[in-house]
């Protein structure tokens, strides 16, 4: 069974709630739905799973009246095997984008306290004015106050560790090296770094990481990815309104072409040739608010806050889970990256996609700095402890003069390099191997 990092956030949700329900929200397929399952049956006397897409016509528990205890009633009307038991039930309400009258109700249902409420939905049907399922409608009430949000995303490299076997005592000696800024047994960087690569190529998706830890079989984890692929592609088409459709698909589709050029800002003209954010802007907003791309921004001056200084209309993009992006560039890319032997700008890209995503599930924004008139670039700048630290990425161990040059010009307290090679440390630079960005 996948161990999820997420299963803390509920446990603290359950703990410290008062009058409050929790929202998950995230792209689809990345374990809401099966994280919420394993801590209700775990966490509860009684857990009761209400699913809008599965069973339309759980609709009906929430027209009329909505008070809690007309609500409660409909509930054990519709499902009699019920069992509601006061402090000790968990009630589950998922794919709530589908019954906006429920997301409606939570004020209600979070004031009563009677039993405790997860709702979970797709982030591509929860933004209900810019969908265009017929079966989603606008939310009368938001339950402002009452109501606490979690974003969940796939994977990240330190549970897919767990899935693969390793302990939180195994992960804290790996740490130890870290924290000590020492560096580490090369066995056992060699170790981690070829599970890296098959991270790279296997992503975050659970029912990949899953089929993987199971059957070690590649040719399983294309099939899968090429489903989830597929399975994306059809939320576009059934979720993006009118002329959108085309292109938002256009504007996904172009995200690895652009990953794989020297100069990875995202251009609209690599979208459509001639074309500009006039046509593109609300595409790559939508892709953005649905969670199945992260935007990177520069920022004409890497200072505190980056928000505040950020380019709105100079980024890049990134894939949600580095193994769909994979997943998009084919088999022989895999096996070129498993084995070490990619070379070129593509393999830029899927490092810097790699960390862009490990970043994203740590918590920080990302943005990036590079100036028109110089080929200093810096792939990411992060905001930590009340400073701003450069983050350059190289996906081999080549020399930085970039950062070299951010630093002298900005005097920043450090600086992080991330390398396929050992653990560092030179003036104010640590140098460290790629999966150690986990601990940033």
């Amino acid at each position: 069974m996948l161990r999820r990092k997420a299963y803390e956030n509920l446990l603290e949700w359950k703990k410290t709630k008062q009058n409050e329900t929790l929202l998950i929200k995230g792209a689809r397929q990345i374990g809401k739905t099966f994280l919420v399952r394993q801590f209700g049956q775990n966490e509860y006397e009684s857990f009761i799973e209400i699913n809008f897409l599965k069973n339309p016509d759980f609709k009906a528990i929430f027209e009329g009246e909505l008070t809690a205890d007309e609500i409660y009633k409909r509930i054990s009307a519709h499902i009699p095997s019920v069992k509601l038991i006061n402090g000790s039930t968990l009630i589950f309400l998922d794919e709530i984008q589908k019954c906006s009258r429920a997301r409606t109700s939570l004020k209600f249902l979070a004031e009563d306290n009677r039993y405790d409420i997860i709702c979970s939905g797709s982030l591509l049907g929860l933004h209900y004015g810019q969908d265009d399922d017929k079966e989603v409608e606008e939310v009368e009430s938001i339950p402002v106050g009452f109501e606490r949000q979690l974003v969940m995303y796939s994977m990240d490299f330190r549970e897919f560790l767990w899935a693969y076997g390793y302990s939180d005592e195994d992960i804290a000696y790996l740490k130890s090296f870290f924290d000590e800024r020492k560096k580490i047994p090369v066995d056992i960087l060699q170790k981690f770094q070829a599970i890296l690569k098959e991270y790279i190529v296997v992503g975050g998706m659970p029912e990949v990481v899953n089929d993987f830890v199971n059957h070690k079989d590649f040719t399983r984890v294309q099939n899968i990815q090429d489903k989830i692929l597929s399975s994306y592609d059809d939320d576009i088409a059934n979720h993006a309104k009118g002329v959108e459709k085309v292109k938002v698909r256009k504007c996904y589709d172009s995200v690895p072409r652009q990953l794989a050029r020297e100069n990875k800002k995202f251009k609209y003209s690599e979208v459509e040739k001639g074309s500009t954010s006039r046509k593109y802007a609300d595409s790559v907003k939508w892709l953005e608010d649905s969670n199945l791309i992260h935007v990177c921004r520069n920022v004409y001056e890497p200072y505190l806050p980056l928000s505040a200084n950020s380019k709105e209309n100079e980024f890049k993009l990134y894939y949600n889970d580095t193994g769909l992006l994979l997943a998009r560039y084919g088999f022989q890319t895999k096996l070129a990256v498993l084995n070490g032997t990619l070379i070129g700008n593509a393999k830029g890209g899927i490092y810097e996609n790699l960390i862009s995503e490990m970043l994203i599930k740590l918590g920080y924004t990302l943005h990036y700095y590079k100036t028109e008139n110089s080929s200093m670039e810096i792939e990411f700048i992060i905001e930590k402890e009340g400073t701003v630290i450069p983050v350059e990425v190289k996906a081999g161990n080549a020399d930085t003069p970039s950062l070299n040059s951010f630093l002298e010009k900005f005097h920043s307290i450090y600086a992080i390099k991330l390398i396929d090679g050992n653990l560092g440390t030179s003036e104010n630079k640590l140098v460290l191997p790629h999966f150690m960005a986990m601990f940033l």
